[in-house]
């Protein structure tokens, strides 16, 4: 072990990596230590930055074919209106006193994996976004 260390002083000692800061073997490897890990830091670095550059840009396009499959799923909002438009009609042709049928019904008509399946979807865009907060956050630091 302990030639193995003398190795790697003598390599640092005539190598052009160790900076000529001190005279001692210790402040050259210490001027070593800084330099390598430092590129190693910088690499790491723009290794993750490049990371979160992908995640946004997937979490962002998720989203919006996501969203895109949620609007479709969502009830048509035309035939509430058309329903609405006809008790008017009705109202004003029969006057406000009589007595109208309910025409829109208060229950929607979904079954339970309809429900689920627009669970799925809003729980997915949730987590997409927040996949796209966490990697905002992540190039920020």
């Amino acid at each position: 072990m302990f030639e193995l260390l003398q190795d790697i002083v003598d390599i640092l000692k005539t190598s052009s990596i160790a900076e000529e800061r001190g005279k001692g073997v210790r402040s050259k490897f210490w001027a070593a230590y800084k330099k390598v890990s430092g590129e190693f830091d910088d690499n790491m670095l723009e290794m993750c930055n490049g990371n979160m550059d992908i995640i946004l840009i997937f979490a962002g396009l998720f989203s919006a074919v996501n969203t895109g499959f949620i609007i479709a799923m969502q009830p048509n909002p035309l035939n509430t209106t058309n329903a609405l438009v006809v008790q008017l009609i009705q109202i004003t042709i029969n006057g406000p006193s009589a007595a109208q049928p309910a025409i829109i019904s208060p229950t929607t008509n979904y079954s339970s994996s309809d429900f689920w399946i627009q669970a799925l979807g809003y729980m997915s865009l949730t987590f997409s976004l927040i996949a796209a907060f966490g990697a905002v956050l992540g190039k920020q630091w």
